[in-house]
């Protein structure tokens, strides 16, 4: 058979997460408009029976979107996007097709040539990006000579064969990395964290974002069929954990609301959610702390 790894690579908010889902067909990577919204490195697993070929598998890696680092955390979302590129077989790179290409785009190029790897380049956005900006943007990353060009939309899951038949052509011959019926392999605690930061990112403002980390201590299956999640949301200020509570704890019922129906959703069970807020001042800028909170180096 032939199997690989591709690394999704792109700037902050290009549609990175949305795209792996959208191959791999269910959700591995929580979205949203916020940047830095990934902070692991997320794989999705798309296995492609072929009749009379060998079968193929594709390991997708959702990457954090690389960016001009301004804290300790900022470095190693970096070098995680870095050293993910020097492990995949292929690289999909990806542009927002409502932007102009900028400096930070041509950055990533650079690495990505630099990194020897066979590159796809993915103009996402196309259901609503208009038709000159798409030729563009086509046109002027001609000039970097990728292996293939891809114009689709993830969010439409529009042109995705396309992108897994170029991605075919360039798979190795491998192992089954992973069983035929699995999309991902995080590990539970992670899917769940994730899943809870995203409610909150989904109704939180300005950058407060940024400063909010979620540690699950603990997932339980209690005696009566209750999934118990006991999680702590850590913020970076005093005034940060009132506004992650809202008032009267408004915005922490709706967030933990939000969480609890998803997992009940993906577990099959009734599930608690029990919510805490930490302080734990400019953890972002302190390395034990972003150890501790399992940040990888």
């Amino acid at each position: 058979m032939r199997s690989g790894f591709a690394a999704v690579v792109g700037r902050p908010n290009v549609g990175k997460s949305t795209l792996v889902n959208a191959l791999v067909g269910s959700k591995v990577s929580i979205t949203s408009s916020r940047p830095q919204t990934t902070r692991n490195r997320i794989r999705g697993v798309l296995t492609i029976p072929a009749v009379g070929e060998p079968e193929y598998q594709i390991v997708f890696i959702d990457t954090p979107g690389l960016h001009k680092p301004r804290t300790s955390l900022g470095e190693r979302l970096n070098n995680l996007v870095y050293g993910t590129l020097s492990e995949a077989d292929a690289v999909i790179f990806v542009l927002d097709g409502t932007q102009k290409i900028g400096p930070g785009d041509r950055r990533i190029a650079d690495r990505v040539i630099a990194g020897g790897r066979a590159v796809i380049l993915v103009v996402n956005k196309v259901d609503i990006a208009s038709p000159s900006q798409i030729i563009e943007q086509l046109a002027e990353a001609a000039a970097w000579d990728f292996d293939a060009y891809v114009p689709l939309s993830a969010l439409a899951a529009d042109g995705l064969d396309r992108l897994v038949a170029e991605l075919i052509g360039l798979l190795p011959e491998g192992p089954l990395y992973f069983p035929r019926d699995v999309t991902t392999d995080q590990p539970e605690q992670l899917l769940i964290g994730e899943i809870v930061r995203e409610k909150f990112l989904e109704r939180l403002r300005e950058e407060l974002p940024h400063s909010l980390a979620v540690v699950v201590r603990d997932v339980e299956e209690r005696a009566n069929g209750v999934l118990y999640v006991d999680v702590v949301l850590v913020v970076e200020r005093e005034s940060q954990k009132g506004i992650v509570i809202g008032k009267g704890g408004n915005l922490l019922a709706a967030a933990g609301r939000a969480a609890r129906q998803e997992l009940e959703a993906l577990f099959g069970t009734k599930a608690y959610v029990d919510l805490r807020v930490k302080v734990e001042r400019d953890w972002q800028r302190h390395p034990q702390l972003l150890d501790r909170l399992g940040f990888e180096e």
